[in-house]
């Protein structure tokens, strides 16, 4: 059994392990990182970069045929082919030669294997071979596991081999009839997906479609949905489910109807992969999401520290937030203060300090790529109002701006602005309409930097642009005072 020793030690080798590996390096301490499948992870070959791919050229072919002139140039459908030979591309087919390559060329040792904690500041790594490799950490240990999705206990459903978002995204042929369980983020992006690639496609939201969102959004993506042929069925829970001998998926519902597909999708939400890395080992319980502090060190139940603070959590393990782009922002943190720690450096923990990760609660951006697109970055008017909050939501339509009557004919679209009114500033902003994931930055900025209304009228917006918007919005606002 050979032993190393290292300043810290990744578990997971995803875009939130390989931040949190490349800050270390960058502060000076030595560190491994321990992956069981592909460097990269979930987002790299299962998730944000394969689905996008499968989504953009339906988009792409979609915004063709809303402007004349562009509209008569199109004269067929979807190569399907052809975009699931891009979306492999963008999974780099499946292998992790390059990102592996990255870690060698910033010094980070890979070990390949099952990272499973043995005790405090130890990793025991077992190769597909059996053997075994033990890691000791002078300074912390970093689970960066991430999540996989959520299977529920639904009579057949197992039985009948549903596809999750991985299966989905892999696949090398379109059903000709999709079902979808849920109504979130996953199931209508895959809806949009699959319907764009020629599939008659049945959505089942019992909670509704984008239920967290403002309610707005959901009801565009349902019209949307509806116009490209997807049943949406509100509302609608399955019951149980099979599979006959020549393949085809029955999902009975909870009032008696059945649903008949060619597959079936599960999207209803994820679970932390902690089911098996070795929490038991220090008291803590195997197959759970992983509290932190601020600093994202692991915390027990009456909020004390494990230990003395050598076990950090970052990403979907400790359900912050599960979006890629917060676990690396989380991954940036937890880098830069475990240095900072291990060099009795001063830690900047305060609201918007370096090393916490404060737009985990404040200013969450987020980018649904569904037609249209929804955009959204901090509180929607109802959880601003539930967070005790005095606001007023101004509402614009983003068809009445100039730039959108270039951009599209009969765009539709809406924002969506939460003043607090006693700061005078942005709370939450959401934008519904075509390709509007790029207008979204410019409304973080606002929200993180708590830019006042007042300042905010000297941005001035280029004309004739869909961004106008923000004039627009601030116009409102003055006049409704």
């Amino acid at each position: 059994m050979a032993t190393n020793t290292y300043d810290v030690i990744v578990i997971g080798a995803g875009p939130v392990g390989e931040n949190v590996a490349d800050r270390v390096v960058q502060g000076g301490l030595s560190t491994a990182i321990v992956e069981r499948e592909l460097v990269g992870g979930e987002c790299s070959y299962w998730a944000c970069m394969p689905t996008k791919a499968l989504l953009r050229s339906g988009a792409a072919l979609r915004a063709a045929r809303q402007v004349p002139g562009a509209r008569e140039a199109v004269t067929g459908d979807l190569d399907v082919a052809a975009v699931l030979e891009r979306r492999d591309s963008f999974a780099s087919n499946w292998k992790d030669d390059g990102q592996a390559s990255w870690l060698e060329q910033v010094g980070v040792p890979l070990y390949r294997g099952h990272g499973r904690i043995s005790s405090a500041r130890v990793v025991e790594v077992t190769d597909k071979d059996g053997s075994t490799t033990t890691l000791t950490a002078r300074h912390a240990v970093v689970v960066a596991t991430g999540s996989s999705a959520l299977v529920p206990d639904l009579e057949g459903l197992r039985q009948a081999e549903p596809w999750t978002s991985r299966e989905a995204v892999v696949t090398d042929s379109v059903p000709g009839r999709l079902a979808i369980i849920g109504g979130g983020v996953v199931a209508a992006e895959m809806a949009t997906a699959f319907a764009g690639l020629g599939a008659s496609v049945t959505v089942l939201a019992r909670d509704g479609v984008l239920p967290t969102a403002e309610p707005f959004a959901g009801e565009y993506v349902v019209e949307s949905l509806r116009e490209s042929g997807v049943s949406v069925r509100l509302g609608a829970e399955a019951a149980s489910v099979k599979r006959a001998d020549d393949g085809t998926v029955s999902i009975t519902l909870t009032d008696g109807e059945q649903v008949e597909a060619d597959e079936l999708l599960v999207a209803i939400g994820r679970k932390p992969n902690t089911q098996d890395i070795g929490l038991d080992a220090v008291g803590l319980t195997p197959g759970s999401w992983l509290t932190v502090d601020d600093t994202m060190r692991v915390v027990v139940e009456d909020g004390a520290l494990l230990d003395d603070g050598w076990l950090y959590a970052a990403g979907d393990v400790n359900r912050r937030v599960l979006l890629t782009h917060q676990g690396k922002y989380q991954a940036r943190a937890v880098g830069d203060v475990i240095v900072a720690r291990a060099k009795n450096e001063t830690v900047e923990q305060g609201r918007w300090g370096r090393h916490v990760a404060t737009s985990d609660e404040r200013a969450v951006p987020q980018v649904v790529f569904t037609d249209p697109e929804v955009a959204s970055v901090g509180l929607t008017a109802a959880a601003a109002e539930a967070a005790g909050l005095r606001i007023r939501v101004v509402d614009y339509d983003l068809a009445a701006t100039a730039g959108s009557s270039l951009q599209a004919e009969g765009y539709r679209g809406q924002a969506r602005m939460v003043v607090d009114e006693d700061r005078k500033v942005i709370v939450g902003f959401t934008l519904v309409g075509p390709d509007v994931a790029e207008l979204l930055h410019a409304a973080t900025i606002a929200v993180v930097g708590e830019v006042p209304l007042d300042r905010l009228w000297h941005a001035v917006p280029a004309f004739p642009t869909v961004s106008e918007v923000w004039l627009r919005l601030l116009e409102t606002y003055g006049r409704s005072e």
